[in-house]
């Protein structure tokens, strides 16, 4: 997933066992957004992989093992908060950053407890996806360009985010207890509690439960999951989402993607990707995808909302460095009577990893 980071860094051991890990990664992009009349183009932190900070600190005890895991953004302005009226400032770090503050034990017979800042059970549950070109498209489409507004015909700004018309649904993090069973046969079931207490203003409350699979079916690489989440927010109504995703990596390089979700408040859609990676150049593997997504609901009653992309994503093993492009299409219709312009977007960029 392009959450994850590419490598870790050096390890280094004490006396008993105990491993410090320090990891992170840099990811700037340009990125450009045409809404039918203007193009918008800056200098962004990629928010489908933000730029990070983290160590893992382990201990072992007998069969079992405690870690601390810290992680932060680093604070750079993202791609999706940029927009045809507002420009963040270069560098804005606040406590809402933090990714993960968070202690993970890990038992050999009864499965792993969470407790702190980190990822609900569902967390990346509704984003699997085998094809090495998540850096560049994905299934959050709001990723790259999620606070442009779309333009009617006659050129006016409607109001309407890309972010919210073309919303996808996964976990989130928050500060919360969670238990993973034991894996069975590649299957693991994960259960969370947790409140938003990195946002002052915020009470919400999350409750989620997911099962994925990771494993492989003869020699083909298979990831799945489904995820339930519920999002208590006083004084408006809950929010239940329903969603799942598949990745699949056959061992010619070809591999799919599919992904499908529902909310109680804003629609549902479905997300098919494919691609192909192979290793074409003696610097590390290339990865070429095309996918399609479409929505509906998601910002009015009878809205349907319909996005095309394709990326190339390089690998550079020796220099630990992902160097990619994508390229969006975007169509949005609802029942007002308002004609919107098509948009589209591209982003060029590179993820170094440490």
């Amino acid at each position: 997933m392009a959450a994850t980071p590419g490598l870790a860094g050096p390890t280094y051991e004490n006396a008993s066992g105990g491993t410090f890990t320090p990891y992170g990664h840099l990811n700037f992009a340009i990125t450009s957004f045409d809404d039918g009349q203007d193009d918008n183009s800056q200098l962004a932190d990629n928010e489908s992989s933000s730029s990070r900070l983290g160590f893992r600190l382990t201990q072992p005890f007998g069969e079992n093992e405690l870690t601390f895991r810290f992680e932060t953004s680093i604070g750079f302005a993202a791609s999706d908060e940029f927009s045809q009226t507002s420009d963040p400032d270069d560098f804005d770090w606040d406590q809402e950053n933090l990714r993960h503050v968070d202690l993970i034990y890990r038992t050999a017979q009864f499965g792993t407890f969470y407790a702190g800042q980190g990822s609900m059970a569902s967390d990346g549950v509704g984003q699997f996806d085998s094809s090495g070109t998540g850096l560049a498209t994905s299934i959050a489409i709001g990723d790259v360009a999620g606070g442009f507004q779309l333009r009617d015909t006659a050129g006016a700004l409607t109001g309407i985010e890309v972010g919210d018309a073309f919303a996808s649904f996964d976990g989130t993090r928050a500060g919360r207890v969670r238990y993973d069973t034991p894996a069975f046969s590649g299957f693991t079931a994960s259960f969370a509690v947790g409140e938003n207490i990195l946002d002052d203003e915020s009470d919400d409350e999350f409750y989620d439960i997911a099962v994925s699979y990771e494993g492989s079916i003869g020699s083909t690489e298979v990831e799945a999951g489904i995820g339930y989440q519920v999002r208590e927010r006083p004084g408006s109504e809950d929010r239940e989402d329903t969603f799942g995703s598949v990745g699949v990596k056959l061992p010619s390089g070809l591999n799919f993607a599919f992904a499908a979700g529902d909310r109680n408040t804003a629609g549902n859609y479905v997300y098919a990707k494919v691609g192909y990676e192979a290793d074409w150049l003696n610097v590390g593997s290339t990865a070429v995808s095309l996918d399609y997504f479409s929505a509906s609901d998601s910002v009015s009653n009878g809205d349907d909302a319909d996005a095309f992309g394709v990326a190339i994503v390089q690998d550079f093993d020796q220099q630990n460095v992902e160097a990619y492009f994508g390229y969006r299409d975007y169509s949005y219709s609802d029942t007002s009577g308002t004609s919107f312009q098509d948009a589209s977007s591209y982003i060029v960029g590179a993820r170094w990893s440490f």
